[in-house]
């Protein structure tokens, strides 16, 4: 549980011990990267990685579908452009020597071009790219959707072979998109990559897990799927930014042990999800959740409704599929041993402190 009266100090401590290790990492990053390339620059988490990359007055080059004037006043270079138009991918990436490609398209709902486009073509062109251009580091953001196939993932480590059966094109998109970026370094020794899978990404600013789960509760949507509460990781936004940042400081060494591998990364504070929603409700002063549904319910209404919707051709995604019941309904937690050992990752920022952090935020 989250100690109220001592938020502040906790926060504060939490904020402290996170900026003084960002030094080493990134006087490291910044002695071997001379230009880097950030895919997605306007995203969540790559607007995280683009503001600790300036910290240490590194080069920057963000590359998105929009306008994101925050991003240049903080001193990157935005090029507005096509992740699937090779032209204009390697137009962007001109002398840079290290990649964060972190754009991808993400949801639950949508037809298979839909996914394999951007994810996988987009992948595809980042990795020529690379190779034409000589960059000799890539550092891909996966998800660990790539290993569900819909049950209980308690503990489970990197040895988890990949989902034989994906429940959408998000997950399938990105195992296919991981594949061929670790395949990449495999086969030529001149490009080194590696793959990060964190898990329910949030914090102040969060455009898709919070403000979701505020809305739905004010709108009296928001139910527990099961009747048992299982445990799940999630990461503060900061400390997956601060993964990579290691990951890419690992790769520029001479031997990475993290070359052609992909890592879990979390928060290592396994939750259940009733008491992570709650804690986001309560940032907001809302009621805790306590309606529940059963899963198997769960799981119907979202096969039907995935039929519904497909027959009636809607775009918009449904209130339930069957994979977010299945999601909601299991258990997802991670071994992050490889990561603390591979490229010397610690969660940072505690669940509590990130609490305090995200309701000043939203308070503000």
């Amino acid at each position: 549980m989250i100690d109220k009266k001592h938020d502040r100090v906790k926060t504060t401590s939490s904020i402290e011990a996170f900026n003084q290790a960002l030094q080493a990492p990134l006087s490291d990053l910044a002695e071997q990267t001379k230009h880097v390339f950030v895919t997605g620059a306007g995203g969540f988490l790559g607007k995280a990685i683009c503001r600790l990359l300036r910290l240490a007055n590194i080069k920057v080059t963000g590359f998105a579908r929009g306008s994101y004037p925050e991003l240049s006043q903080m001193g990157v270079t935005m090029v507005q452009g096509d992740i699937t138009d090779f032209s204009q991918v390697k137009a962007a990436m001109q002398s840079c020597d290290l990649v964060f490609h972190v754009a991808a398209k993400a949801g639950v709902w949508g037809s298979k071009e839909d996914y394999f486009k951007p994810n996988v073509q987009g992948a595809k062109n980042i990795i020529q790219a690379c190779q034409e251009l000589a960059i000799t580091r890539l550092v891909y953001t996966s998800t660990p959707s790539v290993t569900f196939d819909g049950i209980d993932e308690a503990g489970i480590d990197e040895s988890q072979p990949y989902a034989k059966n994906f429940l959408n094109y998000y997950a399938e998109s990105k195992a296919f998109a991981e594949q061929l970026v670790l395949a990449a370094s495999q086969e030529s020794p001149l490009l080194k990559s590696v793959a990060l899978r964190p898990h329910l990404i949030w914090g102040p600013n969060d455009p898709h897990l919070v403000p979701r789960v505020i809305d739905r509760a004010r709108a009296g949507k928001l139910k527990l799927v099961g009747k048992e509460d299982k445990l799940v990781d999630t990461i503060y936004v900061d400390n997956a930014a601060y993964a990579h940042i290691l990951a890419a400081v690992a790769l520029g060494k001479a031997n990475p042990a993290c070359s052609g591998k992909a890592y879990f990364i979390s928060n290592d504070q396994p939750i259940t999800m009733a008491a992570m929603l709650n804690h986001i409700l309560g940032c907001v002063d809302l009621p805790p959740v306590t309606k529940r549904v059963p899963s198997v319910v769960a799981y119907a209404v979202g096969a039907t409704l995935e039929w519904l919707y497909k027959l009636l051709n809607k775009k918009q995604e449904p209130i339930m599929t069957r994979f977010v019941a299945k999601q909601l309904s299991t258990s997802h937690y991670f071994d992050i041993s490889a990561a603390k050992r591979d490229f010397g990752y610690r969660p940072l920022i505690s669940l509590e402190a990130g609490m305090a952090q995200l309701k000043a935020s939203l308070n503000s």
